[in-house]
Order: C-alpha cells, then sequence, then structure tokens
C-alpha cells in the first residue's frame, strides 16, 4: 500500500518527447532510473520506502507506460530524458539505477548530467568474452523478431536468455500480465542499446566524478558479481556493497537502507 503522497506530472526531453513521472515524498531529490521492462509503477515499492527521507522521482523511459517514442532511438536522447526529470527535481538530483537503468544512469554521469550521487544495482555488464558473444547472437535474434512484429517472442527470447525455464516461460505466456510485458518489448531494443558491446565501460567509467556506490546480490550469479566489482573499481570514487542473500531482483526492503545510508550518510 502506497502512503506517501504522489503526484503524475508530465515534462518534455530535449527532443520534445513528452516523459511522464511521479513525484513522491519529502527532502532531497532522487530520480530512480528502472531497467528492462521496467515503469515508474515498478520503482513504486522502493519508492514509497525512500520517500520516507526523500523526494522521490519515478519516470516512464521512453516507450515505456504514459511516456512518448521519438524515433529514431539514441542512447543520447535517454540521457536528455533523464535530464529533463533531473530538471523538475530542482537541477541537481541523487540518482539510483537498476539493472539497464543503472548502466543508463553510469552514461549520464559520465556525460556530466548534474547528479549529486549515485547508486546502481547490477548494472548487467559481462566480464566474460564468451559470455558477450552468446549476447551478441542472442540480440540479433531478437532484433530479428521485433523486426518482423513479433514483440512476444522477442520478449520470450529476452526471458530465456536471462535464465526463466521453459515451463515458466509458457506459464507466464498464459497470464494477463503478457499482454503488458509484450508492450514493452521493443524496448529491450533500446536497453541493448544502453549495454553497447555489454563489457565494462572503464574508459567512460573514469569519467564519473561523482560517489557511486555500486551494488549487488550475494546469490546473483557470479558474473553479475564480478561485472559489479569491475565497474566500482572503474570508478574513481566508487564503493562496492553486496547484499547477502538478494539475487537480481532485489527486495525493496532490503535495498532501500543501504540506500538511504549511502545518500543521507
Amino acid at each position: 500500500m502506497e502512503n506517501s503522497s504522489r503526484t503524475l506530472n508530465r515534462t518534455e526531453s530535449a527532443d520534445g518527447t513528452r516523459i511522464v513521472y511521479e513525484q513522491r515524498g519529502e527532502g532531497p531529490a532522487l530520480v530512480l532510473v528502472g531497467g528492462a521492462l521496467c515503469t515508474a509503477a515498478s520503482d513504486a515499492p522502493l519508492a514509497e520506502l525512500l520517500a520516507e527521507r526523500f523526494t522521490v522521482f519515478t519516470y516512464d523511459r521512453r516507450g515505456r507506460g504514459s511516456s512518448g517514442d521519438t524515433a529514431p532511438y539514441a542512447v543520447e536522447r535517454e540521457a536528455e530524458d533523464l535530464a529533463a526529470v533531473i530538471a523538475q527535481a530542482g537541477g541537481c538530483a541523487l540518482v539510483h539505477g537498476t539493472s539497464s537503468g543503472a548502466a543508463l544512469a553510469l552514461r549520464a554521469a559520465s556525460d556530466g548530467l548534474p547528479i549529486a550521487m549515485l547508486s546502481v544495482y547490477e548494472p548487467p555488464f559481462e566480464t566474460d568474452p564468451e559470455l558477450r558473444e552468446a549476447r551478441r547472437s542472442y540480440e540479433a535474434r531478437m532484433r530479428a523478431l521485433l523486426a518482423e512484429g513479433r514483440p512476444g517472442d522477442a520478449l520470450a527470447e529476452f526471458l530465456g536468455a536471462v535464465g526463466m525455464p521453459p515451463e515458466a516461460l509458457w506459464g507466464l505466456r498464459q497470464l494477463p500480465v503478457w499482454a503488458d510485458m509484450e508492450a514493452l518489448a521493443p524496448t529491450l531494443a533500446y536497453d541493448h542499446e544502453v549495454m553497447g558491446d555489454g563489457s565494462v565501460p572503464a574508459a567512460r567509467l573514469a569519467a564519473v566524478t561523482e560517489r557511486v556506490l555500486v551494488v549487488d546480490g550475494g546469490a546473483s550469479p557470479a558474473g553479475m558479481r564480478e561485472a559489479a566489482r569491475a565497474v566500482a573499481a572503474a570508478l574513481p570514487r566508487g564503493r562496492h556493497r553486496t547484499l547477502t542473500g538478494q539475487r537480481h531482483e532485489v527486495a525493496p526492503h532490503v535495498l532501500a537502507p543501504t540506500l538511504i545510508d549511502f545518500f543521507a550518510g
């Protein structure tokens, strides 16, 4: 149940794209950047917990939820979308990104967006060249399915690639929520643009001057945790923290105290 007051607003990105965001709580401005298949609603449970200490902004990334989508896509446009939300938050903000949203937030920070401090949870880079090659193969199949007008099959390709068993995938396709997820499937291509070639962008991370907390889950795959450590090591002011027992789908009530300690410390 949501306890804090919440307002729904809209702004425009630099290219005129409508970006819809929610605002809740009081205190220093904190913007949450969601990952693949996520909308502002996906981040609501975490936002509610953080709203006890911060004014929290969640937003629908372009192509998702109520936000618009202007072709052609470019990662630079997504950074401008985040900049537009930060402008609404007062011109400078704390930022937290999850998964591909973490990679986007790191990219934005390296580009010089007015980010006071940054935290990221498991940016899904790959440190293993063979796994990066497997990702490229999957991405080619996913893009081909989207080009053929088969978003449901593209979504299934993604979910299989991230480890969902076939029987669980079959069951998910029978549920009403599948249609909502399928509507977001075209934005999977956007997330892959954000991730670049999938390797840890050490040179770009070296340009991030803000304090950054990189968090991973103790029960996440070893490759995911190794990538988190590599990201933290590449950041001039990076710190690494592991949340015992957590996986890539981190529990908001476990993550929130870590973020509060970091941002308020």
